[in-house]
Protein backbone atom coordinates (compact mmCIF):
# COMPACT_ATOMS: atom_id res chain seq x y z
CA UNK A 1 0.00 0.00 0.00
CA UNK A 2 1.54 3.65 -1.16
CA UNK A 3 0.23 6.65 -0.65
CA UNK A 4 0.18 7.27 -5.03
CA UNK A 5 -2.56 4.64 -4.42
CA UNK A 6 -4.80 6.05 -1.21
CA UNK A 7 -4.56 9.66 -3.25
CA UNK A 8 -5.97 7.53 -6.31
CA UNK A 9 -9.10 5.72 -4.41
CA UNK A 10 -9.87 9.63 -2.43
CA UNK A 11 -9.90 10.63 -6.44
CA UNK A 12 -11.82 8.32 -7.66
CA UNK A 13 -14.51 8.71 -4.78
CA UNK A 14 -14.50 12.34 -5.41
CA UNK A 15 -14.87 12.90 -9.06
CA UNK A 16 -17.23 9.27 -9.22
CA UNK A 17 -14.97 8.52 -12.76
CA UNK A 18 -11.66 6.80 -13.38
CA UNK A 19 -11.07 9.25 -16.34
CA UNK A 20 -11.99 12.56 -14.78
CA UNK A 21 -9.93 10.61 -11.66
CA UNK A 22 -6.40 10.07 -13.86
CA UNK A 23 -6.86 13.76 -14.89
CA UNK A 24 -6.46 15.22 -11.12
CA UNK A 25 -3.99 12.67 -10.39
CA UNK A 26 -2.01 13.61 -13.85
CA UNK A 27 -1.66 10.20 -14.54
CA UNK A 28 -3.22 8.17 -17.48
CA UNK A 29 -6.25 6.12 -16.91
CA UNK A 30 -5.05 2.60 -17.11
CA UNK A 31 -2.09 3.75 -14.91
CA UNK A 32 -4.47 4.49 -11.97
CA UNK A 33 -6.33 1.57 -13.08
CA UNK A 34 -3.93 -0.54 -12.23
CA UNK A 35 -2.72 0.83 -9.17
CA UNK A 36 -6.64 0.92 -7.82
CA UNK A 37 -6.73 -3.14 -8.69
CA UNK A 38 -3.34 -3.93 -6.99
CA UNK A 39 -4.52 -2.61 -3.98
CA UNK A 40 -8.09 -4.40 -3.87
CA UNK A 41 -6.31 -7.42 -4.54
CA UNK A 42 -3.99 -6.62 -1.55
CA UNK A 43 -6.86 -5.80 0.92
CA UNK A 44 -8.88 -8.26 -0.50
CA UNK A 45 -11.72 -6.10 -0.72
CA UNK A 46 -13.92 -4.50 -3.36
CA UNK A 47 -13.76 -0.35 -3.66
CA UNK A 48 -15.76 0.53 -6.23
CA UNK A 49 -18.79 -0.69 -8.03
CA UNK A 50 -17.96 0.01 -12.08
CA UNK A 51 -20.49 0.71 -14.48
CA UNK A 52 -20.80 1.81 -18.18
CA UNK A 53 -22.20 5.26 -16.51
CA UNK A 54 -20.55 5.69 -13.48
CA UNK A 55 -18.11 4.30 -10.34
CA UNK A 56 -19.56 4.26 -7.21
CA UNK A 57 -17.87 3.50 -3.79
CA UNK A 58 -18.77 0.02 -2.09
CA UNK A 59 -20.11 0.51 1.49
CA UNK A 60 -16.53 -0.84 2.97
CA UNK A 61 -15.10 1.17 0.33
CA UNK A 62 -16.39 4.23 2.11
CA UNK A 63 -14.65 3.74 5.06
CA UNK A 64 -11.67 2.73 3.42
CA UNK A 65 -11.18 6.47 1.36
CA UNK A 66 -12.55 7.98 4.75
CA UNK A 67 -9.75 6.95 6.39
CA UNK A 68 -6.92 6.91 3.53
CA UNK A 69 -8.10 10.83 3.21
CA UNK A 70 -6.79 10.89 7.12
CA UNK A 71 -3.78 9.59 5.77
CA UNK A 72 -2.86 12.23 3.23
CA UNK A 73 -3.92 14.59 5.38
CA UNK A 74 -1.30 13.23 7.90
CA UNK A 75 1.44 12.98 5.02
CA UNK A 76 0.59 16.39 4.12
CA UNK A 77 1.11 17.71 7.89
CA UNK A 78 4.64 16.09 7.98
CA UNK A 79 5.69 18.35 4.94
CA UNK A 80 4.24 21.02 6.91
CA UNK A 81 6.11 20.44 9.14
CA UNK A 82 8.95 20.67 7.77
CA UNK A 83 8.00 24.11 6.08
CA UNK A 84 7.36 25.78 9.29
CA UNK A 85 11.01 25.04 10.67
CA UNK A 86 12.06 27.08 8.09
CA UNK A 87 8.92 29.86 7.53
CA UNK A 88 6.03 28.89 9.68
CA UNK A 89 3.67 31.35 7.06
CA UNK A 90 4.99 29.80 3.84
CA UNK A 91 2.85 27.83 1.60
CA UNK A 92 -0.81 28.31 0.16
CA UNK A 93 -3.91 29.29 2.38
CA UNK A 94 -7.08 27.54 0.53
CA UNK A 95 -9.25 29.97 1.96
CA UNK A 96 -13.63 29.57 1.23
CA UNK A 97 -15.55 32.29 2.13
CA UNK A 98 -19.92 32.71 1.13
CA UNK A 99 -20.77 34.26 -1.98
CA UNK A 100 -22.21 37.57 0.72
CA UNK A 101 -19.21 38.23 1.80
CA UNK A 102 -16.82 37.44 -1.24
CA UNK A 103 -17.17 40.35 -2.85
CA UNK A 104 -16.82 42.95 -0.44
CA UNK A 105 -14.11 41.48 1.32
CA UNK A 106 -11.30 39.69 -0.27
CA UNK A 107 -10.18 42.23 -2.90
CA UNK A 108 -8.71 44.30 0.21
CA UNK A 109 -7.83 40.90 1.92
CA UNK A 110 -6.13 39.61 -1.36
CA UNK A 111 -4.12 42.50 -1.54
CA UNK A 112 -3.35 42.85 2.27
CA UNK A 113 -2.29 39.40 2.30
CA UNK A 114 0.20 40.23 -0.76
CA UNK A 115 1.54 42.72 1.18
CA UNK A 116 2.41 41.46 4.41
CA UNK A 117 3.05 37.39 3.85
CA UNK A 118 3.28 37.45 0.39
CA UNK A 119 4.96 33.84 0.81
CA UNK A 120 1.38 32.68 1.76
CA UNK A 121 -0.68 32.51 -1.57
CA UNK A 122 -4.43 32.17 -1.25
CA UNK A 123 -5.97 29.55 -3.34
CA UNK A 124 -9.41 30.57 -3.20
CA UNK A 125 -13.58 29.10 -3.45
CA UNK A 126 -16.36 31.12 -3.11
CA UNK A 127 -19.53 28.86 -1.90
CA UNK A 128 -22.95 28.23 -0.01
CA UNK A 129 -21.93 27.23 3.72
CA UNK A 130 -22.67 24.05 3.62
CA UNK A 131 -20.91 22.88 0.77
CA UNK A 132 -18.02 24.75 2.56
CA UNK A 133 -18.40 23.09 5.70
CA UNK A 134 -18.15 19.89 3.68
CA UNK A 135 -14.76 21.00 2.27
CA UNK A 136 -13.72 21.80 5.44
CA UNK A 137 -14.15 18.27 6.77
CA UNK A 138 -12.66 16.54 3.79
CA UNK A 139 -9.80 18.98 3.80
CA UNK A 140 -10.31 20.63 0.84
CA UNK A 141 -9.76 23.77 2.19
CA UNK A 142 -8.05 25.16 5.67
CA UNK A 143 -10.14 28.03 6.91
CA UNK A 144 -12.87 29.66 5.51
CA UNK A 145 -15.30 32.68 6.25
CA UNK A 146 -18.66 32.00 7.50
CA UNK A 147 -21.95 33.83 8.79
CA UNK A 148 -23.07 32.43 12.17
CA UNK A 149 -25.24 30.55 13.07
CA UNK A 150 -24.72 26.94 10.83
CA UNK A 151 -24.85 23.28 12.05
CA UNK A 152 -22.22 22.30 14.61
CA UNK A 153 -19.21 20.72 12.92
CA UNK A 154 -16.62 20.66 15.58
CA UNK A 155 -14.73 23.24 13.97
CA UNK A 156 -12.48 26.40 15.78
CA UNK A 157 -14.25 28.80 15.56
CA UNK A 158 -12.40 32.83 15.71
CA UNK A 159 -15.12 35.86 15.44
CA UNK A 160 -14.19 38.56 13.43
CA UNK A 161 -16.83 41.05 13.03
CA UNK A 162 -20.41 41.86 13.84
CA UNK A 163 -22.46 43.37 10.70
CA UNK A 164 -25.71 45.24 10.69
CA UNK A 165 -28.13 45.37 7.92
CA UNK A 166 -29.21 48.24 5.61
CA UNK A 167 -32.20 48.22 4.05
CA UNK A 168 -32.38 49.06 0.15
CA UNK A 169 -34.76 51.01 -1.48
CA UNK A 170 -35.56 52.42 -5.16
CA UNK A 171 -34.59 56.27 -5.06
CA UNK A 172 -38.54 56.80 -5.95
CA UNK A 173 -39.42 55.12 -3.19
CA UNK A 174 -41.61 57.08 -0.69
CA UNK A 175 -39.69 55.88 2.61
CA UNK A 176 -36.28 56.85 0.88
CA UNK A 177 -36.29 60.54 2.05
CA UNK A 178 -36.46 59.14 5.52
CA UNK A 179 -33.55 58.97 7.88
CA UNK A 180 -34.01 55.21 8.88
CA UNK A 181 -36.61 52.24 8.16
CA UNK A 182 -37.95 50.20 10.93
CA UNK A 183 -39.28 46.43 10.73
CA UNK A 184 -43.23 47.14 10.81
CA UNK A 185 -43.08 49.37 7.39
CA UNK A 186 -40.74 46.57 5.70
CA UNK A 187 -44.03 44.05 5.94
CA UNK A 188 -45.97 46.45 3.83
CA UNK A 189 -43.17 46.29 0.80
CA UNK A 190 -42.28 43.56 -1.80
CA UNK A 191 -39.40 41.63 -0.82
CA UNK A 192 -36.75 40.64 -2.60
CA UNK A 193 -34.82 37.69 -1.59
CA UNK A 194 -31.60 35.40 -1.99
CA UNK A 195 -32.45 32.48 -3.52
CA UNK A 196 -32.65 29.00 -1.13
CA UNK A 197 -29.08 27.82 0.04
CA UNK A 198 -28.01 31.24 0.63
CA UNK A 199 -27.83 31.84 4.54
CA UNK A 200 -28.24 35.54 4.10
CA UNK A 201 -31.72 34.81 2.78
CA UNK A 202 -32.28 33.59 6.25
CA UNK A 203 -31.34 36.44 8.42
CA UNK A 204 -33.37 38.64 6.35
CA UNK A 205 -36.39 36.56 6.86
CA UNK A 206 -35.52 36.34 11.20
CA UNK A 207 -35.62 40.25 10.31
CA UNK A 208 -39.42 39.63 8.43
CA UNK A 209 -40.39 36.36 9.02
CA UNK A 210 -43.98 37.01 7.58
CA UNK A 211 -42.27 36.27 3.75
CA UNK A 212 -40.98 32.63 4.19
CA UNK A 213 -44.48 32.04 3.61
CA UNK A 214 -44.27 33.74 0.28
CA UNK A 215 -41.08 32.59 -0.58
CA UNK A 216 -42.04 29.03 -0.49
CA UNK A 217 -45.59 29.32 -2.07
CA UNK A 218 -46.25 30.11 -5.97
CA UNK A 219 -48.78 32.31 -4.90
CA UNK A 220 -46.75 34.73 -3.71
CA UNK A 221 -44.33 35.27 -6.56
CA UNK A 222 -46.65 39.09 -6.35
CA UNK A 223 -45.45 39.57 -3.27
CA UNK A 224 -41.31 38.12 -3.16
CA UNK A 225 -38.88 37.52 -5.67
CA UNK A 226 -35.94 35.26 -5.60
CA UNK A 227 -32.43 36.13 -7.36
CA UNK A 228 -29.03 34.74 -7.28
CA UNK A 229 -27.32 37.22 -5.90
CA UNK A 230 -27.27 40.19 -4.02
CA UNK A 231 -25.65 42.13 -6.95
CA UNK A 232 -28.29 41.19 -9.16
CA UNK A 233 -30.98 42.39 -6.33
CA UNK A 234 -29.39 45.30 -6.11
CA UNK A 235 -30.43 46.37 -9.94
CA UNK A 236 -33.75 44.53 -9.28
CA UNK A 237 -34.71 47.21 -6.38
CA UNK A 238 -32.77 49.89 -9.08
CA UNK A 239 -35.43 49.08 -11.11
CA UNK A 240 -38.07 49.62 -8.75
CA UNK A 241 -39.27 45.95 -8.47
CA UNK A 242 -39.05 46.15 -4.80
CA UNK A 243 -36.83 46.48 -1.57
CA UNK A 244 -34.18 44.10 0.24
CA UNK A 245 -31.74 44.08 3.10
CA UNK A 246 -28.19 44.01 2.28
CA UNK A 247 -25.17 43.65 4.88
CA UNK A 248 -23.58 46.83 5.38
CA UNK A 249 -20.23 46.18 4.07
CA UNK A 250 -22.23 45.41 0.61
CA UNK A 251 -23.21 49.26 0.60
CA UNK A 252 -21.27 51.18 -2.15
CA UNK A 253 -19.45 54.48 -1.61
CA UNK A 254 -22.54 57.17 -1.83
CA UNK A 255 -20.68 59.87 -2.48
CA UNK A 256 -21.65 61.51 -5.60
CA UNK A 257 -20.22 61.06 -8.93
CA UNK A 258 -20.40 62.65 -12.20
CA UNK A 259 -22.08 61.71 -15.28
CA UNK A 260 -20.31 62.22 -18.74
CA UNK A 261 -22.39 65.23 -19.25
CA UNK A 262 -21.14 66.70 -16.30
CA UNK A 263 -23.49 66.72 -13.62
CA UNK A 264 -23.88 65.01 -10.11
CA UNK A 265 -26.27 61.63 -9.79
CA UNK A 266 -27.39 60.24 -6.65
CA UNK A 267 -27.10 56.00 -6.19
CA UNK A 268 -30.31 54.67 -7.94
CA UNK A 269 -30.65 52.98 -4.59
CA UNK A 270 -31.00 54.65 -1.14
CA UNK A 271 -29.96 52.24 1.89
CA UNK A 272 -31.55 53.14 5.35
CA UNK A 273 -30.53 51.86 8.62
CA UNK A 274 -33.01 49.78 10.46
CA UNK A 275 -34.37 51.08 13.61
CA UNK A 276 -36.32 48.98 16.29
CA UNK A 277 -38.52 51.68 17.76
CA UNK A 278 -39.36 49.79 20.76
CA UNK A 279 -35.36 49.97 21.34
CA UNK A 280 -34.35 46.65 20.03
CA UNK A 281 -31.02 46.19 18.42
CA UNK A 282 -30.55 46.52 14.83
CA UNK A 283 -30.80 42.94 13.23
CA UNK A 284 -26.99 41.41 12.86
CA UNK A 285 -25.00 39.01 11.64
CA UNK A 286 -21.73 37.59 12.98
CA UNK A 287 -19.11 36.91 10.61
CA UNK A 288 -16.27 33.97 11.88
CA UNK A 289 -12.89 32.44 10.19
CA UNK A 290 -13.63 28.52 11.09
CA UNK A 291 -10.93 25.97 10.95
CA UNK A 292 -10.26 22.44 11.70
CA UNK A 293 -9.46 21.76 14.99
CA UNK A 294 -6.58 19.38 13.53
CA UNK A 295 -5.06 22.17 11.35
CA UNK A 296 -1.91 23.16 13.26
CA UNK A 297 -0.81 26.27 10.98
CA UNK A 298 -1.61 28.36 13.84
CA UNK A 299 0.29 31.48 12.45
CA UNK A 300 -1.30 31.13 9.05
CA UNK A 301 -4.28 31.54 10.74
CA UNK A 302 -3.07 34.25 12.73
CA UNK A 303 -1.68 35.97 9.77
CA UNK A 304 -5.37 35.49 8.19
CA UNK A 305 -7.14 37.12 11.14
CA UNK A 306 -4.81 40.02 11.17
CA UNK A 307 -4.91 40.37 7.13
CA UNK A 308 -9.31 40.79 7.82
CA UNK A 309 -8.43 43.29 10.53
CA UNK A 310 -6.49 45.42 8.48
CA UNK A 311 -9.27 45.46 5.51
CA UNK A 312 -11.34 48.65 5.85
CA UNK A 313 -14.35 46.58 6.84
CA UNK A 314 -16.75 49.76 6.86
CA UNK A 315 -19.34 50.14 9.42
CA UNK A 316 -19.01 46.84 11.34
CA UNK A 317 -17.50 46.45 14.77
CA UNK A 318 -14.39 44.42 14.73
CA UNK A 319 -14.43 41.57 17.51
CA UNK A 320 -11.33 40.29 19.25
Amino acid sequence: MTLTELKYIVAVAREKHFGKAAEACFVSQPTLSLAIKKLEEELEVKLFERSASEVSVTPLGEEIVRQAQSVLEQAAEIKEIAKRGKDPLAGTMRLGVIYTIGPYLLPDLVRQIITDVPQMPLMLQENFTVRLLEMLRTGELDCAILAEPFPESGLAIAPLYDETFMAALPLNHPLAKEAFITPEQLKNETMLLLGTGHCFRDHVLEVCPEFARYASQTEGIRKTFEGSSLETIKHMVAAGMGVTLVPRMSVPDLKPVRKRSGGPHDSPVRYLPIVDPAGGKPPTRRVVLAWRRSYTRYEAIAAMRNAIYACPLPGVTRLS
